[in-house]
């Protein structure tokens, strides 16, 4: 017989991530964040290979890497537009994670199900923010994807990506509703 926790499961169903721009100070301290970090950690890991770290950002490392990425932004002539948004995303947050996929060499497990748990460990880290009472938001854009920059900015080894940035902060504003997926329109029923 199942055990229902209809309170885990009413989180999941009503959960939503806040503007990372609406994120301020305070945001949590290192003995608030351990708790965090440990329940992002609790991912499906085929192999346990732990094909992910973690790095925590406090401000003064943001400050230095909105300023990497300004520059790099101006070298590489990325589009104003875009390099103010990759920009911003350090500049304004109270503090973030970034999310490393680090695959691992194996025989059994794909590096596809290595990048799943990786992600994994980034949405689980967004949701126990969320349910911890943070405001949270998961970012990506060029600064997680342009190798030129994330690999110096983050010391990225041989194979490495930056899964995500969570942003983790508190809350100027209420989270805006948006519309939802139709479960109904996105499911196959097979044998049932």
């Amino acid at each position: 017989m199942p055990a229902p926790q209809p309170e885990a499961l009413q989180f999941l169903q009503t959960r939503r991530s806040h503007p990372a721009k609406t994120l301020r100070a305070p945001a949590p301290d290192r003995a608030a964040l351990e708790p965090l970090l440990t329940a992002a950690l609790r991912v499906p890991d085929h192999g346990k290979l732990e094909p992910w770290r973690l790095i925590v950002l406090a401000r003064p490392a943001l400050a230095a890497l909105a300023e990497a990425a300004a520059a790099h932004a101006a070298a590489a002539g990325i589009p104003a537009d875009q390099a103010a948004k990759g920009i911003s995303q350090f500049a304004d947050s109270p503090l973030a994670v970034a999310v490393v996929f680090s695959p691992k060499a194996s025989d059994k497990v794909p590096e596809i199900e290595q990048l799943l748990s990786a992600g994994s460990v980034a949405l689980s880290l967004l949701n126990a923010a969320l349910a911890a009472g943070w405001g949270a938001a998961w970012l990506t854009g060029w600064p997680a994807h342009d190798a030129r920059f994330a690999a110096p900015a983050f010391g990225l080894a041989a194979g490495e990506r930056v899964v995500g940035f969570v942003h983790i902060g508190t809350a100027l504003a209420a989270s805006p509703e948006r519309p939802r997926p139709d479960v109904a329109a996105l499911t196959e029923w097979r044998g049932v």
